[in-house]
């Protein structure tokens, strides 16, 4: 499972490279503007698909995949983010 997430962040990784007419990803990484917008509309359509209970694991992977692209966009390893996360994990336990 997590090993899908790891390789989607290295082709996101790859399409840094590419050429912007021909990969989505590059043109995303390239346009915090239009990659901040999607997060957005991708988020707002996965609120929609929970309330009406259609089509939730399709919304909930379009948010992944922006979310993913916004942060590579910015600098923000996911990396980083996993261990931060583990910190809090590690917060929690030790109260």
């Amino acid at each position: 499972m997590l090993k899908s997430l790891e390789e989607l962040v290295n082709i996101i990784r790859e399409r840094k490279n590419a050429n912007p007419e021909k990969s989505y990803t590059n043109k995303l990484l390239n346009d915090k503007k239009m990659c901040v917008a999607k997060v957005n509309e991708e988020i707002n359509e996965l609120i929609k698909a929970i309330e009406k209970n259609d089509n939730k694991v399709h919304e909930a992977a379009d948010v992944l995949y922006h979310l993913l692209v916004l942060l590579e966009s910015n600098g923000i390893k996911i990396e980083d983010v996993m261990k931060e996360l583990k910190k809090r994990q590690n917060a929690v336990r030790q109260k």
